[in-house]
């Protein structure tokens, strides 16, 4: 079986607390893998291990074979490893196309945050940015201030800024977060689209979006893995339906 993430008893201690204990997961290259679990399950700090805005107190993180443990947030994203966060992160002041045009000079080594770079610079990303833009459509808002797009059309923005870093593993953070049920749909259509040649990880409790898009689940109590397995594996499982479902949603 080919991985391309796996963690091996990790373990994050705050102060006498264990927020993640013990975790061993395996995510498959080409997949789309959920993390679900009750709230305080520690599925955001396993998150934030991953992504290394946190370091572990034990255990072990490899990507693509390499031991990522002690690597830095930068150097992991740089290797194809991307975070989308819970709350939107755009930049509000800028346009759509402006921002994912950011998210292509960041993807590029020599070019990363060069703010010094001529218009006509930037400008030749344009193209590249537009088709983007196309994929989550959104290439009729091209020039729209990102502040003024509805907040299903600032997380498609989102989602366009982060394929502009060309990931090959997308850690999703609550994608459907604040949604409403029409843009719930169109995000999860989105989702489908994106995943496509990607391996996708994400945290998500709208149990309808898990159940249309992941292959595989994870659940996570008091940051421990209680169950993995398919939807309906987890589903019918006693101990997820009392910690995380309750019997009427299972």
């Amino acid at each position: 079986m080919d991985y391309i993430l796996e963690t091996h008893g990790l373990v994050k201690d705050f102060k006498g607390f264990t927020a993640v204990d013990r975790v061993d997961l395996k995510v498959r290259r080409g997949s789309i893998h959920a993390l679900i679990g009750p709230n305080g399950a520690g599925k955001t700090t396993v998150f934030n291990l991953l992504t290394k805005f946190l370091a572990p107190t034990r255990g072990r993180i490899v990507y693509n074979g390499e031991d990522i443990t002690k690597a830095g947030p930068a150097v992991v994203a740089k290797r194809g490893l991307v975070r989308s966060f819970q709350i939107s992160s755009v930049f509000p002041h800028m346009t759509a196309l402006e921002n994912v045009r950011l998210g292509l000079q960041a993807a590029k080594p020599r070019d990363s945050f060069a703010f010094w770079r001529s218009g006509r610079a930037l400008n030749e990303l344009n193209d590249q940015a537009l088709e983007l833009l196309g994929a989550v459509g959104l290439a009729e808002l091209a020039d729209v201030v990102a502040v003024e797009l509805p907040y299903g059309r600032k997380r498609a923005l989102e989602f366009a800024t982060t394929l502009a870093l060309d990931p090959e593993l997308m850690l999703l953070d609550e994608p459907t977060q604040g949604m409403g049920t029409e843009d719930v749909g169109a995000i999860t259509q989105l989702l489908k689209r994106v995943a496509q040649g990607r391996t996708v990880l994400m945290v998500e409790h709208n149990l309808n979006v898990v159940a249309d898009l992941a292959d595989r689940i994870t659940v996570l109590q008091r940051g421990a893995v209680l169950a993995e397995g398919d939807y309906a594996e987890v589903s019918t499982n006693p101990e997820v339906r009392s910690a995380y479902m309750g019997g009427a949603h299972a």
